[in-house]
């Protein structure tokens, strides 16, 4: 049996992210690096890539 991941989301702005119940309805997600910045923290290294806003 395959383990699926869920992708948790509280970024209310984006696009993809079911407020009801707090999840990212895309099917997998892009995880990418903030530009110019190595400084070994996952809140300064890592960002979600697909993120689109919803305005």
């Amino acid at each position: 049996m395959e383990k699926k991941q869920r992708i948790n989301c509280t970024v209310h702005s984006c696009a993809y992210n079911n407020q009801k119940k707090c999840v990212c309805e895309l099917e997998d997600i892009i995880v990418a690096p903030c530009k110019n910045c190595n400084t070994g923290n996952p809140e300064d290294e890592s960002m979600c890539g697909s993120y689109m806003s919803n305005q």
